[in-house]
């Protein structure tokens, strides 16, 4: 029998530790290649612009190395269980391999694939390469439920085996790629190459400029880069200056966004950097390595939300806390847009709208500001807005580090306290540079005023061009009144928590707290 296989891309978007597509061209005829668009697929859920500017960047990058080796990315639009009934008819397609995606969200379509398989006897093959941990595995192991608490993760997958290594990459040479008609390829809606944003029906807000560029290229070459200055980091400690006091205006070098979408492989990051400390260290590991922990995080959530499609919510979601949280429009609005009158709050998501991204201290100033630092503003909303303009949002990490900042989830402290939004800004960017940058109406405002211009006098204003209510807006919220307000909210939630188990982080483990005082660094070992 002929063996016709085709590999769907997913969120693989990779040749690299690709063991689902070595499956799928190993020992077949005829080999097809192709990407999907039902508007769901490669995190285009609820996205914007700039994430699927940044997903046809990587698709590109990918067309291109696939017409390097004699085929083509075929990028189709439609629902993908009914494509493949199409591509069985038309083309005789006996295999279908994919990355298996474990999240909640996913499973009907996936379901829906395995059902036409099963009823066309198609052979199915799906492989784990998207995270470090099968995440089935994880929740086998812990009694066939998530573990809840970020201490539990670590204990469970202490005892499982180490991630898998990186597989080979592809051979190419005994591959023979099929050829799509001109008449299947009008009735799958194949796109004549890869399309736009603009014609995934995607448009700039403005003057988007991402920092960040899409595919697997890029993305192996920015590892390079990040190896080299975390083996300088090494050398000197175990965690570098970058993690721990970040320069919020040098070039980003988290690896995140590429391994959102599979532009690179996490298990070929894990192993890297695991390879860049054994070299210098005889082959012992670090007892704390922020670098993996920031994807361990990532794994965390996403074995949280395993069996729970309300993850993403707050009603019939089982590990939320049901917070009362008020509902006001124009203070939303002002924090989406940039405009609280909190300097570096406004300068946080004037840079995600523009870039579509921002470190993880960032996120966490902004995320507590939104929620039960300040405005006492659902998270819903927040994640939304963060789901329309980061490039690197995955479903389930965004949800549970939104409800972990809010202290929906995942905390015990309910504690709001520490979210200043003055504060945040005088230790993430001593200089006030990061605020001239993104908010230039302050720029020539002297750095005494500039993270609270509400205390400059009116001669300091009008000398500088920056007249509050007229050239930046004044504050949309008192914090201290807020944040005391907030608390007494909290406390009495949290004396009826009885029924949450719930584990409040290390917090020199979470990526979104890696802003320590000079005075501490000596502790920093």
């Amino acid at each position: 029998m002929t063996v016709v296989s085709v590999h769907w891309f997913r969120l693989d978007l990779r040749l690299h530790d690709n063991p689902a597509l070595l499956a799928s061209i190993k020992d077949c005829d005829k080999f097809i290649a192709v990407f999907i668009n039902d508007d769901f697929t490669g995190g285009l859920r609820g996205a914007g612009y700039n994430r699927a500017q940044f997903l046809t960047q990587a698709l590109n990058d990918l067309n291109d190395q696939i017409r390097a080796v004699g085929g083509y990315l075929h990028i189709l639009k439609g629902q993908p269980s009914e494509i493949f009934r199409s591509l069985h008819a038309e083309v005789g397609i006996t295999r279908i391999s994919f990355e298996q995606e474990s999240e909640a969200i996913w499973q009907d379509r996936d379901d829906a694939v395995r059902q036409v398989a099963a009823e066309l006897g198609i052979e199915l093959l799906e492989e784990v390469s998207h995270t470090l941990w099968n995440p089935f595995d994880v929740l086998a192991a812990n009694g066939d439920t998530p573990p809840l608490t970020y201490d539990m993760f670590l204990q469970v997958t202490s005892c499982l085996r180490e991630p898998d290594h990186p597989v080979p990459n592809p051979e190419w040479d005994d591959v023979l790629f099929a050829e799509i008609t001109e008449h299947l390829a009008t009735r799958l809606k194949l796109y004549n190459g890869v399309p736009t944003p603009e014609q995934l029906g995607y448009f700039p807000e403005g003057k988007e400029e991402m920092q960040y560029l899409g595919g697997e290229t890029h993305a192996l070459n920015l590892l390079k880069r990040r190896l080299s200055i975390d083996e300088e980091a090494f050398m000197d400690s175990f965690i570098p200056t970058e993690l721990i006091n970040p320069d919020l205006l040098a070039p980003p070098m988290s690896m995140i966004p590429a391994i959102s979408i599979g532009c690179l492989s996490v298990r070929k990051f894990y192993w890297d950097i695991q390879d860049v400390y054994f070299k210098l260290y005889g082959g012992s590991s670090p007892t704390i390595n922020i670098l993996i922990a920031e994807v361990i995080w990532r794994e965390f959530f996403i074995c949280s939300s395993i069996h729970n499609p309300n993850f993403d919510k707050i009603e019939g979601n089982p590990v939320c806390i049901p917070i009362p949280w008020q509902s006001n429009n124009k203070l939303l609005s002002a924090w989406r847009d940039g405009r609280t009158g909190y300097p570096f709050i406004d300068a946080c998501m004037r840079q995600l709208r523009k870039e579509g991204y921002m470190h993880h201290a960032c996120r966490a100033a902004v995320a507590c500001f939104l929620t039960s630092g300040d405005l006492f503003i659902s998270w819903e909303e927040g994640q939304r807005v963060f789901s329309k303009y980061l490039i690197d949002v995955e479903w389930s990490p965004c949800a549970g580090s939104w409800m972990l900042l809010s202290s929906s989830a995942f905390d015990n402290q309910l504690d709001s306290s520490i979210c200043c939004p003055v504060n945040y800004g005088r230790r993430l960017d001593p200089t006030g540079d990061y605020i001239r940058r993104y908010v230039p109406e302050l720029s020539s405002l002297p750095k005494d005023y500039l993270f609270e211009p509400w205390l400059a006098p009116l001669s300091i204003q009008e000398n500088n061009a920056c007249l509050l209510g007229t050239d930046y807006p004044h504050r949309i919220i008192m914090h201290k009144v807020a944040s005391k307000q907030n608390n007494k909210i909290l406390s009495h939630i949290s004396q009826d928590m009885s029924d949450f188990e719930v584990d409040y982080p290390d917090p020199l483990l979470h990526p979104f707290f890696l802003c320590l005082p000079q005075s501490c660094y000596h502790n920093v070992l």
